[in-house]
C-alpha cells in the first residue's frame, strides 16, 4: 500500500454487514468487534433489507456482498450512493476478475474485497474507506487516483479499437437490472413485456443497452455473465 496520510477519528465507526451466509456473518462480526474503534450495528440478508438496514441505522460502512437475493450487491450500492454519497460501500465477494471490479467501482464502492481477505486486511480497509479512502488490489488511493485507475484499467480491458470502452463499464440500471433477471430465468421479450406491463420494443431496447454495456453478444451470453458474476440468482423465487 501506499503512504496516503489518513486522519483518525476518536469515534467509532459503525459497519453494516449484509450477506446470506450466518456463518460468514457471524465470523466478520467477531472480527470486527475485537476493534476498539469498530462498531457492527446491524446485518441485512438480503438487497431490500440492506437498503432499509443502511437507512434506519446510518451506518459509516457496509460490508456487501455482490451476490444476494432480491436486488444484488450493485444495484444495492448504486442505491445507498445516490441516497448518502458519503456513505463507504465495501463490496465482497468469492468471483474476483478486473471486470468485476470496474462494475463495483462504477456502482460506487470504495473498495473490493475477495471473501477469504485476512481479517487484519479487511479491518484496514474498513477504516480507510471511513476516512475517505478508496482501495482496489491493495492501493489506496484518494478520489483522483481512483478515477485515474479506473480510467487505465477501462483502456486495458476494453481496448484502444473500442469506439467508447467506457460505455462497457457503466453499471447496469434498475430496469435493465430487472429485464436481465427476466432473461437468466428463460423469459422471452414477449413475456418480459407482459410481466412489466411495457411493450416488446422497450424490452429490445433495453436487451441492446445491456449487451452493448456488458459486452456480449446476444441474451445467452449476458445471462452467463450475470450468472458468473452473483449479478442474479437462478434458485431466487420468481414471481
Amino acid at each position: 500500500m501506499n503512504d496516503l496520510a489518513i486522519t483518525r477519528t476518536p469515534k467509532s465507526i459503525s459497519v453494516l454487514i449484509v450477506d446470506d451466509h450466518p456463518l460468514f456473518r457471524d465470523g466478520l462480526q467477531k472480527a470486527l468487534e475485537l476493534e476498539d474503534d469498530l462498531s457492527v450495528v446491524g446485518y441485512g440478508q438480503d438487497g431490500e433489507e440492506a437498503l432499509a438496514k443502511a437507512r434506519a441505522l446510518q451506518p459509516d460502512v457496509v460490508l456487501l456482498d455482490i451476490n444476494l437475493p432480491t436486488m444484488n450487491g450493485l444495484q444495492v450500492a448504486r442505491q445507498l450512493k445516490t441516497e448518502r454519497p458519503s456513505i463507504g460501500v465495501i463490496m465482497l465477494t468469492a468471483y474476483h476478475d478486473s471486470q468485476q471490479v470496474l462494475h463495483a467501482l462504477r456502482a460506487g464502492a470504495s473498495a473490493y474485497c475477495v471473501k477469504d481477505i485476512m481479517p487484519d486486511k479487511l479491518i484496514e480497509i474498513i477504516r480507510d474507506v471511513a476516512n475517505g479512502l478508496f482501495v482496489v488490489d491493495e492501493e489506496r488511493m484518494d478520489e483522483r487516483g481512483l478515477n485515474a485507475w479506473i480510467n487505465e484499467h477501462v483502456e486495458a480491458i476494453a481496448g484502444s479499437y473500442a469506439i467508447d470502452p467506457n460505455e462497457h463499464f457503466v453499471p447496469l440500471s434498475p430496469r435493465e437490472m430487472e429485464i436481465l433477471q427476466f432473461v437468466t430465468h428463460g423469459l422471452s421479450n414477449k413475456e418480459i413485456a407482459t410481466r412489466l406491463g411495457i411493450s416488446q420494443q422497450t424490452v429490445k431496447n433495453h436487451m441492446t443497452s445491456i449487451l452493448k454495456k456488458l459486452n456480449v453478444q446476444d441474451r445467452t451470453q449476458a445471462a452467463v455473465t450475470a450468472l458468473k458474476h452473483g449479478w442474479v440468482r437462478i434458485q431466487d423465487n420468481w414471481r
